[in-house]
């Protein structure tokens, strides 16, 4: 193998590993700016029913020990997939609808 060759190898395996990491940083700037949408009074209803989320979660957490609440998140994410939806949970549709700022720069 030609020292050419050896250079050109390494140069494409450098750029596709640094074009995955770039896509994994973009991907978690977008869901810290959803994030932060939730937090903001740009889309008040979003963050009214985030405090309100983080409120009732403050009381259960509150009231229950951790490890009642643990058990029960675990029993419930490990439940038969006969038990499971096709459709993405309610929350998590929610999230991923929120705006970041790649969506509002168009």
């Amino acid at each position: 193998m030609k020292p050419h060759d050896l250079v050109r190898m390494r140069y494409d395996r450098l750029r596709s590993v640094v074009g995955r990491i770039q896509t994994v940083v973009g991907d978690m700037a977008t869901q810290a700016e959803r994030f932060q949408s939730l937090l903001s009074w740009r889309d008040p209803r979003a963050t009214s029913l985030s405090v309100l989320f983080y409120l009732v979660a403050t009381v259960v957490l509150y009231v229950m020990s951790f490890q009642v609440v643990g058990l029960l998140v675990g029993l419930y994410m490990l439940r038969h997939p006969r038990f499971r939806s096709k459709q993405p949970s309610m929350p998590s549709n929610f999230f991923k609808r929120l705006p970041s700022r790649s969506e509002s720069m168009l």
